[in-house]
Order: C-alpha cells, then sequence, then structure tokens
C-alpha cells in the first residue's frame, strides 16, 4: 500500500463523507432513533471507511458502501442493546426482510423522506429555536461548530454547548422520528424553514474554507424546500422558500470564474444563469400569492427581490426603487440589522451612496454586525463611491480580517489594494440573502 494511494483513499473519504453524512444520519436514525447516536454511527462508517478503502480500494458507490456500513452497525447496536428491544421490535422484521447491500445505492426517495424526518425531529418544540438551528445546521448541513457559529452570529462556545444539549434532549423526551402532521407540523414549520434556508446559504456563500461556493448543500437544501413544498401545498411561505431558493440558485454557475474566485453581481454573464430555475421560481412565487390571505410573508418577499434580479436583462436595468421598497416591507416584517444592511445597498443604489452610507453608519452599533464581515465591506464599497478611498481601503481590509472564506478575503484585500492604485469595480452585489 503505497503512501499516494492513502491520500488518494483519505481525500475520497473525505470527500464522500461530507457530501454524505447527512443522509447517512437520517437514514440510521429512522432505526435507532436518536439522532446523537446516529451521529456517532456515521462516524463509525467513516472510521471503517478509513481502515478498510486504502487497502481494498474505493468502492464504486462510496455513498453507498458508507450508508450500509452504518446502517449494518445500527442494526446490530439495536440487537446488542436490552434498552432498545422496543425498537428492534418494531423494525426488525422488515431490517432482517430488505438488509441493505454494500453494492446497492439506498433509493433516493427514501433519502429524501429520512431527511425531510430528520429536519422535523431536530426542529421538536422540546427545543429552543435557537438549539433547533444549530442542531440542524448541524445534521443536515454537515457545518462544523465554527460554520454554524458565524451562520447565526453566535459565539462558538454557545453554539456547541445548543447542540451538546438539543442531542441530550431529544434522547431523554424519547422524541419521535416522523414528519408530524395538523398542528404540531404547523408549530414547527418556521423553524423547518429557517434551518433549511440557512443551509441553503452557506452552501451559496461559505462562511468559511478554500471554496466559494457549496453545491452540495445548495442542493440538498433545494430538495427539501421541494419536498416540503409538496407536502403542505396550502402554505404560502413554504412556496416562498422554494421560489427564493430556486431563484438564488438560478445564479450559481455565473457566480464563481475559472479558477473558483467570486463574480459579482454586476460582472455576472446573466446568459449563464439557469433559466429553468428562473421558470420554477417564478412558479413558486405564483403559487405563494396564490394561498396568502395576509399578503406576502418574509420568505416570498425575499423571493419577490430575487425576482426582480432575474427580470432585469443586463444590471443597468435593474430596478433599485423597487427592491428597496420590497426590503421596506421585509424590514417591517421580519425585522433585523442583516435586512437593514441590504436595505442600505439597495437605497445606495436607488438613491446614491451617501444615503445608503447613512443607513449602514446607523448600524454600526449593532451587537449582531460586530464582527460581520459584510458591515465593513459595503461600508468600504459606498466610500469608494464617493471618493474617500483611504477610509474605503480600511473598510475593506478590515472585512478582510473578519471574513473565514479565502476566496471572499482575496477579493477583499484586492478592493482595498485598488482603493491605493485605480478606481476598482464596485463591490456591490446588490442584496446579499440575510443569514438570519
Amino acid at each position: 500500500m503505497t503512501a499516494e494511494r492513502t491520500a488518494e483513499a483519505a481525500h475520497a473519504i473525505e470527500t464522500v463523507f461530507r457530501l454524505e453524512a447527512p443522509r447517512i444520519i437520517a437514514g440510521v436514525t429512522r432505526i435507532v432513533r436518536d439522532v446523537g447516536i446516529a451521529e456517532e454511527l456515521a462516524q463509525d462508517a467513516l472510521v471503517a471507511a478509513l481502515e478498510q478503502w486504502p487497502d481494498a480500494g474505493i468502492p464504486d458507490n462510496p455513498g453507498a458502501w458508507l450508508m450500509a456500513t452504518a446502517k449494518h452497525r445500527a442494526i446490530d447496536l439495536v440487537r446488542r442493546k436490552e434498552r432498545y428491544a422496543r425498537k428492534l421490535a418494531e423494525v426488525g422484521r422488515d431490517l432482517e426482510a430488505a438488509p441493505p447491500h454494500l453494492d446497492e445505492p439506498s433509493d433516493p426517495d427514501d433519502i429524501d423522506d429520512d431527511l425531510l424526518r430528520l429536519v422535523f425531529t431536530a426542529c421538536h418544540p422540546v427545543l429552543s429555536a435557537e438549539a433547533r438551528v444549530a442542531l440542524t445546521l448541524r445534521l443536515l448541513g454537515g457545518l462544523t461548530t465554527a460554520e454554524i457559529a458565524r451562520a447565526v452570529l453566535a459565539p462558538e462556545a454557545t453554539v456547541a454547548q445548543r447542540i451538546v444539549r438539543a442531542k441530550r434532549t431529544l434522547a431523554t423526551k424519547n422524541v419521535a422520528f416522523e414528519v408530524p402532521y395538523g398542528p404540531e407540523r404547523a408549530a414547527r414549520l418556521g423553524s423547518v424553514l429557517e434551518v433549511i434556508y440557512l443551509i441553503f446559504n452557506e452552501g451559496y456563500a461559505a462562511t468559511a474554507g478554500d471554496d466559494y461556493l457549496r453545491p452540495g448543500l445548495c442542493e440538498d437544501a433545494l430538495r427539501l424546500a421541494r419536498l416540503l413544498a409538496a407536502l403542505m401545498p396550502k402554505e404560502p411561505e413554504v412556496h416562498g422558500l422554494a421560489a427564493l431558493l430556486e431563484l438564488q440558485a438560478s445564479r450559481s454557475a455565473a457566480r464563481t470564474g475559472p479558477s473558483g474566485e467570486p463574480v459579482l453581481l454586476r460582472d455576472q454573464d446573466r446568459r449563464r444563469w439557469n433559466q429553468l430555475l428562473i421558470r420554477r421560481g417564478f412558479a413558486a412565487l405564483g403559487r405563494a400569492d396564490a394561498v396568502s390571505a395576509g399578503g406576502p410573508g418574509p420568505y416570498a418577499l425575499q423571493a419577490a427581490i430575487a425576482a426582480s434580479h432575474a427580470h432585469a436583462h443586463t444590471y443597468a436595468e435593474t430596478n433599485w426603487e423597487g427592491i428597496a421598497t420590497l426590503y421596506g416591507l421585509l424590514a417591517a416584517r421580519a425585522p433585523s440589522p442583516v435586512v437593514e444592511l441590504n436595505r442600505a445597498v439597495a437605497v445606495s443604489m436607488a438613491e446614491g451612496p451617501a444615503a445608503g452610507l447613512a443607513l449602514v453608519d446607523a448600524l454600526a452599533g449593532e451587537p449582531a454586525l460586530r464582527d460581520y464581515h459584510l458591515l465593513p465591506s459595503v461600508r468600504g464599497d459606498l466610500l469608494d463611491r464617493l471618493g474617500r478611498r483611504e477610509e474605503a481601503r480600511a473598510e475593506f481590509e478590515r472585512a478582510a480580517s473578519l471574513t473565514r472564506n479565502e476566496r471572499e478575503r482575496e477579493l477583499l484585500l484586492a478592493r482595498a489594494q485598488a482603493c491605493s492604485t485605480e478606481r476598482g469595480n464596485s463591490y456591490s452585489q446588490g442584496p446579499h440573502q440575510p443569514l438570519q
């Protein structure tokens, strides 16, 4: 066994596990009915791969191998532990009748159902709202504690405690692994929508690492949003979220250059925007409007903002006045500092950089934005557009020091350098979708 072969196997294992971990955890949770144990068994499967793949070679279907290994270990655990005797009686016959095969991938529809069950389980009302978000991002998004902390604007230690306590609570309360019905489903819906949204955002603009995008997370979030829309066709915000994600995902191919560098909205080749996803987004937004009785909700409003960008054939044709108005409505329906920051960007495009800067400066004391890199990056852009180059450079450098994404750091440092030499292109991408 050569070092090169070992390294190749280790890289494959890391990549596959990052992509497949949510599905494995969801599939195993259906057996053991405990998300904490399911996560441990998924890790056991990872260890088994690290031990076996360098010698045996990488399987033809590595994801199915990991899933099957984790499920086999789950079945063994259910058999061994007396406290799982009741669960064994419920699921044992089916598991024995159709045991998983190492060379046969799990049914995609079954995986989707399990993922949806996992979302609703992690969003059970026995958990605090903050714990639901943190746990689901951990289990379904595969995010690290640091990435979750960044996404929800909270300290890492706090997020770690939330996750540990959430797993313990679900286990001690014997929370069922299911998609609930009736009032209980409605009670969990807000948290479910929020975590699907956050998972998508982490894929759309990764908070850390060498890659600007994490397409796998966007795909998982899109799949969950579509499943939820089919499950709850009379819920306007479910369709609003689906519309938002379809429209945002439509830009993905144009958002990075040949080397993976970020491409700003004004510089994107709109011919690369996915017209099928745009049409799907428009259709979902129409369904949200059709079933809405009290006006558009926060997700539908954000989808309307994304639709405004999709309607513009060029950046110059963007209806910034309309987008600023929509952000004003969003701020009234779902107030947050991040929404206000996005509104400031839209106002700056509609009324000029000075108007936007006044709104941004009013956010300077917001605790939630203290370490949020987009605040100084937006401020730097507005100062640059006003000709205040030295101040702009300092803001871009501060933003670069706050981001954990290497691609975004490179972009911000380039903007800072441009302020010291010649005027660069505007950093403003138009509204960023809020991360909270």
